[in-house]
């Protein structure tokens, strides 16, 4: 059975949005409603050090908060209004003060500001110039710039979600960010302000892109089947590369596990899943599909009236959290077959039921290859899920 998103969580991740109103109405909303800021900060002995040096910009100079000797904050660039943003810099120079703003490491809260939507997801990470951070262990002398980006929208639940996403985001940048050679407006502030669309909305495109041909998709994730994208342009070809990165099993899976699989998909199917996206909908070659992907498939379509990229990536972590369970399961019985035959009669019959037997019998095929006993379980599975053509 496909377990539906509880009432609470569903309702609570609408109202992370706009509050109130139809899904039709908040939608253009969403995108006005995000926000981004980026302060430069100084410790106490960098202050004393560079005092009067800031960034050139006149922000900094018009918008820098001392914390006593600790440290200062520096506007470089926002698009909140005056009020909220003194707000955000209070709640960031208290977290800075408590010690909790570690280099590189983001963090997500709920934020109390003059907005509309009063109560606002925040995610917040202090970083290190990148080029000027490897400069410095060859010269140490070398005050490296050091950064605050906060993003803000939608909920802490919702932002929470999407936390490894923010954080790749923060690293490209942290990689890219030079204000000595790119100045603020041509490079900094566009890449601030798509911070939503880029790190927030790519799952919600793909699955109104593939629409009822996202099972295979989803397939493709869970199986670990390698996927090649063709006539496509650059922001949909990384769409689908987050998708099937989002709605697979690594992290959660022994990650030997996850190698020997892909190493066994490439080499027991010699062809890859093919997507063409030269026409108005993409042309899929060489998919496949279950039960279990197609009614998971219904949970992405019937989500996709609201417009909530946040409720798409519940339901994506969903999907994969009945995976896991499933794969427990399957394991579970397979220990319990190895001394009780009616035990085997029941990996069967789960096997057959839950819709994803094709998947789960390679992922236990993969774990169970050193262990003798249970690989012949494994082995009998194989031959009654063949002659019952439930695979």
């Amino acid at each position: 059975m496909l377990p539906a998103l509880p009432d609470g969580d569903e309702r609570e991740l609408e109202s992370s949005e706009e509050g109130g109103g139809a899904g039709e109405e908040r939608r253009p909303e969403r995108h006005g409603s995000t926000y981004h800021s980026v302060y430069g900060y100084r410790s106490g002995r960098c202050s004393q050090q560079g005092a009067g040096g800031g960034d050139g910009s006149p922000s900094s100079a018009a918008a820098e908060t001392p914390s006593g000797e600790d440290f200062s904050l520096s506007l470089l660039d926002t698009n909140l209004p005056a009020e909220a943003e003194t707000e955000l810099r209070s709640f960031i120079s208290k977290r800075l003060t408590k010690g909790a703003l570690f280099e590189g490491m983001g963090n997500v809260a709920s934020v109390g500001l003059s907005i509309p939507e009063y109560k606002v997801g925040c995610y917040y990470c202090r970083f290190q110039q990148e080029n000027i951070l490897e400069m410095a262990t060859l010269e140490p002398d070398i005050n490296v710039p050091e950064y605050v980006v906060c993003f803000l929208g939608g909920s802490e639940k919702g932002l929470e979600l999407f936390r490894l996403e923010l954080d790749k985001y923060i690293q490209s940048l942290k990689i890219n960010l030079d204000l000595e050679q790119k100045p603020l407006e041509t490079y900094i502030n566009p890449y601030l302000r798509s911070w939503f669309e880029n790190a927030i909305c790519p799952i919600q495109r793909v699955v109104q892109l593939f629409q009822e041909k996202l099972a295979f998709l989803l397939h493709a994730a869970l199986s670990y089947t390698p996927v090649e994208v063709k006539n496509a342009d650059e922001r949909t070809e990384k769409d689908i590369s987050r998708f099937l990165a989002a709605a697979s099993l690594q992290g959660l899976v022994q990650e030997g596990t996850m190698t020997s699989l892909c190493i066994a998909m490439t080499e027991e199917q010699h062809k890859s899943m093919v997507i063409d996206c030269s026409g108005p909908l993409p042309q899929l070659h060489n998919a496949g599909s279950n039960r279990f992907c197609e009614d998971w498939m219904h949970a992405f379509v019937n989500g996709a009236e609201g417009g909530n990229p946040f409720l798409f990536r519940q339901i994506l972590e969903n999907f994969k959290l009945k995976a896991i369970q499933d794969i427990n399961n399957l394991k579970r019985f397979i220990r319990q077959a190895e001394m009780n035959h009616y035990a085997l009669f029941k990996c069967y019959l789960f096997l057959k039921n839950c819709g994803s037997g094709d998947i789960l019998l390679r992922i236990v095929k993969v774990e169970h290859a050193e262990m003798p006993e249970a690989r012949n379980v494994v082995t009998v599975l194989e031959e009654f899920m063949r002659e019952t053509s439930v695979a």
